[in-house]
């Protein structure tokens, strides 16, 4: 069984009155050691987040560029964000695909960049309704892990969270069983594509609308490897979805 990992994808939520508190409730938690845990905070508060957080949770950028420096307004390098302590860059969220149009390739090249920088990826993927509903999931999903996978030479610091665009900030959550069949198909296409060992090696987690109530269920699927957690890991009931898998 791989190590379950569990991101909290705080997006554009927050300050730091409301994120200390937030700290507060993680440092002094009883989280299973057995879990990884990483934080998305947003940019301007990465160093902030970063002095605060107990040391055994990682902290994540939730986007960055895919160059180490230069004329690109608003952006941040990898290197600015291994400067700040943090380990792991958020790349390909729905919202950076479908809000601020980043396409395909430009998020293989984050990808890329990230990697060659020492920089862990959580690679996000994921249909819409309009796809799921005209029956070509498995065609979205896949195009987008190929462009990813393109662009990874050592998949040991990648992490893939498949999010179903349909079930994010929703209240829709993909049933158990929806998100164990994208994630099994997902892995059977490590191993065609590219090896076993990849395929076996590689933690699939899922994302879209987890809450303390159906986090246990989600957690047991024999190919969901953990979680991307958005509204909830702004709420107390974070802790519990950490602890989803097993005893502390």
């Amino acid at each position: 069984m791989l190590k379950f990992f569990v991101g909290g994808n705080w997006k554009m939520n927050g300050d730091k009155e409301s994120l200390g508190e937030l700290i507060m409730t993680l440092n002094t938690a009883s989280l299973n050691d057995e879990t990884e845990v990483v934080c998305g905070a947003p940019s301007i508060y990465l160093d902030f987040v970063r002095s605060k957080l107990d040391q055994r949770i990682g902290v994540a950028a939730q986007n960055c560029y895919k160059v180490p420096k230069g004329a690109f307004t608003g952006e941040i390098s990898p290197a600015m964000i291994k400067d700040c302590g943090i380990d792991w860059v958020i790349l390909g969220h729905s919202e950076r695909r479908h809000v601020f149009g980043e396409s395909d390739e430009l998020i293989g090249q984050k990808v890329a960049h990230c990697l060659e920088s020492d920089l862990g990826v959580i690679a996000c993927i994921g249909e819409k309704l309009e796809e799921r509903e005209a029956g070509t999931t498995e065609d979205v999903v896949f195009e987008q892990t190929k462009v990813i996978a393109d662009n990874v030479k050592d998949w040991t610091r990648v992490v893939l969270a498949y999010e179903p665009v349909w079930a994010i900030g929703t209240g829709k959550t993909a049933t158990p069983g929806q998100a164990q069949e994208v994630h099994e198909k997902l892995r059977g296409w490590l191993r065609a594509n590219l090896s076993d060992a990849v395929a076996d090696s590689v933690r699939i987690i899922y994302g879209g609308s987890i809450t303390g109530g159906n986090c246990k269920e989600l957690a047991a699927q024999p190919d969901v490897d953990g979680f991307l957690v958005g509204g909830a890991s702004l709420k107390p009931e974070f802790v519990d979805i950490i602890n989803a898998r097993g005893p502390k």
